[in-house]
């Protein structure tokens, strides 16, 4: 007899693609949030499930700082020509160039919080009202608390203590003029069902995410790749070592980790026994205990 019963991997695919579905009939002008990392890649597949055989109802927005890693930014283009989507790039340096952000000062300088004042301009000149994202709550403490629609003021900003219940599946994506939502379809998922659906989906991904050789610098506990955007302190050095990462973002924050995994069963089983988290690698988390959620009420990711 043929048996209903969905596995979790399923689960979560169909929650997913029903919030897709559920932003889509409610807002008029969508947005997909797409930096070429595992998670915005699960969503873009994830998507086109939702809409499939049409292409996707929306473009997809790429928020580039200018120093993210080359194979990202590769794997970008290629992914984006292959499903015919439509790709909106707006850059870090557009809005130091307009006088709308500043350079960061001082011994490690880095763009990834200036990404907030480009996201902001972005969504108000395409008068985008809804933006997915690809984060989940498991990543941080900040991102646990935002909800699958989760309210924009005007100025873009989030509140963490006045969001709106999703009692039953019911979501309220009502708003003023002006404001819009973050949606966050992948908030149920961990780092590991991410990997695992990737493997039963046969995605491809960077090859950023495998066991490679790379000159890094460790940097407080943060293996940064070298980089003609990281300047050497006193006392520092490059040292080959074999490395992957578990995300990937701007290259003067985002540190690699000791790996000797090439496969994505190697990445599965690794993934499963880590006792830290793959943010334990930011330098832009490490800043402050409430450093995402302070970005966050600024309107970052």
């Amino acid at each position: 007899m043929y048996s209903y019963k969905l596995s979790y991997l399923k689960q979560l695919e169909a929650e997913s693609i029903f919030l897709i579905r559920e932003a889509v009939a409610q807002f008029e002008n969508p947005v997909l949030l797409f930096s070429g990392g595992k998670d915005s890649i699960v969503m873009a597949h994830l998507a086109r499930k939702a809409f499939w055989p049409s292409k996707l109802p929306f473009p997809m927005l790429h928020v580039d700082t200018g120093h993210n890693f080359p194979e990202t930014i590769e794997f970008r283009d290629y992914l984006v020509n292959k499903i015919g989507a439509r790709l909106i790039v707006r850059t870090v340096q557009e809005s130091i160039d307009n006088g709308l952000a500043q350079e960061e000062k001082g011994p490690n300088p880095s763009r990834n919080g200036l990404q907030t004042i480009t996201l902001l301009s972005a969504i108000e000149e395409f008068k985008f009202d809804a933006a997915f994202g690809g984060a989940r709550r498991d990543e941080e403490k900040a991102r646990a608390k935002e909800r699958f629609f989760s309210h924009r003021d005007e100025f873009g900003q989030w509140d963490p203590k006045n969001q709106r219940p999703e009692l039953w599946h019911l979501y309220n994506g009502r708003k003023n003029v002006g404001e819009h939502f973050r949606v966050f379809p992948l908030s149920n998922w961990t780092e590991l069902d991410i990997w695992q659906y990737i493997a039963s989906e046969n995605l491809e991904i960077p090859s950023i995410y495998f066991s490679h050789q790379r000159e890094i610098v460790n940097r407080q506990g943060v293996l940064l790749a070298k980089s003609e955007y990281i300047s050497l302190l006193k006392n520092e050095q490059y040292e080959e070592q074999t490395v992957r990462f578990r995300t990937v973002g701007d290259m003067t924050c985002t540190g690699a980790v000791f790996s000797p995994a090439n496969t994505i069963e190697d990445i599965i089983a690794e993934v499963a026994a880590a006792r830290v988290t793959e943010r334990a690698a930011r330098a832009d988390d490490q800043r402050s205990e409430a450093a995402m959620e302070d970005r966050k009420k600024q309107g970052y990711f």
